[in-house]
């Protein structure tokens, strides 16, 4: 990585070369990562989200592609979020879920749950196949306000929830869930889950990080309105 030669603040940011897009098979992508000596405490996190950086394991970043500017971030401003009939219905489908917060994911059947999830959901992909190094980096590196939330039906685990705590609302950093269940809308249910923890929490955003138009992968984002998406330096309603 190469320091960006970017306008930045006293912030120091490294720029990376360019390297293939993991959502545009004809585009090159470049991505500007914070400082990694910089240790990421709640007021880095909360003022970079801000600014659409996101968290992955150890670092900030944010695409910075030469030609492309499809990874738009996006948060959903809960207190004015309504839940839809068939969202109502998801949460009523998974109403028999409990709900364990940790600050720390020590479980084998966490990462047991998350090789399923990778095999599944990214077979092929940059993702695959699922290590205990890649988990060790991407999941289960913390910041002091990590949380991690393991959603039960009984003593089965089928779901894993990585969220940052922000002064302005949640980050949801990944989400893993058991594959083999597509009827009970696990993904949606435990966002959904998230908007009614920032409610009880007071926080009024929950940050979804970058949704891509066109993306499969991310289209499930543009589901949860109102939605805000930041362009142009400036957050407002996706239409």
């Amino acid at each position: 990585m190469q320091p960006s030669d970017k306008p930045k603040s006293s912030i120091r940011l490294f720029r990376t070369a360019l390297h293939q897009c993991s959502y545009k098979e004809s585009e090159k992508a470049a991505t500007v990562f914070v400082d990694p000596d910089l240790s990421i405490d709640k007021p880095l996190n909360s003022k970079m989200s801000e600014l659409g950086y996101r968290r992955s394991g150890a670092h900030l970043y944010r695409p910075d592609c030469d030609h492309c500017s499809a990874c738009i971030s996006c948060r959903v401003p809960v207190d004015d979020f309504v839940f839809s009939r068939s969202q109502r219905r998801i949460i009523n489908r998974n109403s028999c879920i409990n709900v364990v917060e940790q600050a720390n994911l020590n479980s084998e059947m966490a990462f047991e749950l998350y090789c399923r999830y990778v095999d599944k959901r990214h077979h092929g992909g940059e993702m695959f196949p699922a290590t205990d190094e890649q988990f060790e980096a991407f999941i289960k590196t913390k910041t002091v306000d990590t949380r991690f939330f393991s959603f039960y039906e009984n003593q089965t685990l089928l779901a894993v929830s990585v969220v940052d705590l922000l002064e302005q609302g949640l980050s949801a950093v990944y989400t893993f869930f058991e594959p083999d269940l597509p009827k009970r809308s696990l993904g949606s249910f435990v966002i959904l889950w998230q908007i009614k923890k920032c409610q009880e929490l007071g926080l009024p955003y929950l940050y979804l990080g970058y949704w891509v138009k066109g993306c499969r992968k991310m289209e499930y984002k543009s589901k949860f309105r109102p939605l805000e998406i930041l362009t142009y330096g400036h957050w407002t309603k996706a239409n």
